[in-house]
C-alpha cells in the first residue's frame, strides 16, 4: 500500500505548480493549451498558451507531473506543436529581442 501512495503523490504536481497554472489561465482568458516537454533530468517543462497568445510555462519534476497538472487544472488542454498551437501564439517584439539575448539589443 505505500508503494502506490509514494506513486500517487510522486506524479501529483505541487502546490505553487497549480497555483501558477490556474493563475495564467485565469489571467489569460479563462483557458489555455499546455504542452508538456521533456527536459530531462531536470523534469519537464509545460508550456502554457493562453487565449489571448500569450506564452507562459511552470517547471514540474517529470513530464508525469506534468500530465497530472493538465489535468487537474480547469481551462487547460493538453496541446502538442502542431499548427493551431503554434497559430494562437502572439509573440510582441518586446518578447523575441529578450529571447534573442544581449546581441539583439
Amino acid at each position: 500500500m505505500t508503494a502506490e501512495k509514494d506513486t500517487e503523490q510522486s506524479t501529483a504536481p505541487t502546490p505553487k505548480a497549480l497555483s501558477a497554472a490556474k493563475a495564467f489561465v485565469a489571467d489569460h482568458g479563462g483557458s489555455a493549451r499546455a504542452v508538456v516537454e521533456n527536459i530531462g533530468r531536470a523534469g519537464a517543462r509545460v508550456v502554457l498558451i493562453g487565449e489571448d497568445g500569450r506564452l507562459g510555462d511552470v517547471m514540474v519534476t517529470s513530464p508525469t507531473v506534468g500530465e497530472a497538472l493538465v489535468e487537474a487544472v480547469e481551462g487547460l488542454t493538453a496541446s502538442e506543436w502542431d499548427a493551431d498551437t503554434t497559430a494562437a501564439l502572439k509573440i510582441g517584439a518586446a518578447h523575441r529581442r529578450k529571447m534573442a539575448g544581449p546581441r539583439a539589443r
